[in-house]
């Protein structure tokens, strides 16, 4: 699922309560779940390709080409992305184009909760982080794009200052957690699965979709 492309039947007429969250793809079955969970039928969702996170300068123009196209459809549009990599870009384009966004510096944040994240951040500067979506998509959006399918002997240069993998588990899977273990196994790292949730993120989509 790493280019995820989601959305429901279209725009609505503005005064409806329509909501439209333009997010990131990596987050699809974390949003939809939370949707779900909670019976958020007036909240529909677009996911943008997660692959865009390989090169986070194109991540901006996504979002406001997908923001634009929206206007006028929804009584809403509430972008879920954090800073993603943008250096505070995305922030600063969503303040010009006039709409929300997560808080927090990715997504490690958010689901850790960002002053939780903030707090072990003196301790943790050696762990290497996984979600549930990147122990799914392991090759494709860390192994590969790295080059360490072709290039194995590269591991310890891009790793050798790393100690630890931490596995934040969004759900108690134990098939996922077997995977994040081999992960860690194969960059040569100490393992440890920390549970978190949905963390900030249901928060947050909680306040948005009661308004």
């Amino acid at each position: 699922m790493d280019d995820v492309s989601l959305s429901d039947t279209g725009l609505r007429p503005l005064g409806t309560g329509r909501l439209l969250l333009i997010a990131c793809g990596a987050l699809a079955h974390e949003i939809l779940a939370l949707k779900a969970a909670n019976g958020w039928s007036h909240l529909d969702l677009q996911c943008l390709p997660a692959k865009l996170h390989l090169w986070p300068e194109k991540i901006i123009p996504a979002v406001e080409a997908a923001v634009e196209a929206a206007r006028g459809g929804y009584d809403q549009v509430f972008v879920v992305y954090a800073d993603c990599g943008t250096g505070g870009l995305l922030r600063a384009a969503c303040d010009r184009i006039g709409v929300e966004m997560v808080e927090g510096p990715h997504c490690y944040a958010f689901f850790e909760g960002n002053a939780a994240f903030v707090a072990r951040a003196e301790t943790e500067f050696d762990v290497f982080y996984l979600t549930d979506f990147l122990v799914r998509q392991f090759d494709a959006f860390v192994w590969r794009p790295m080059g360490l399918d072709r290039h194995p002997e590269l591991r310890d240069m891009y790793f050798g200052n790393y100690t630890r993998l931490v596995y934040q588990a969004q759900v108690d899977d134990p098939v996922l957690d077997e995977k994040a273990r081999a992960c860690a196994d194969r960059l040569g790292l100490a393992y440890e699965r920390r549970f978190t949730g949905y963390g900030d993120l249901a928060a947050t989509l909680s306040r948005v979709a009661a308004r």
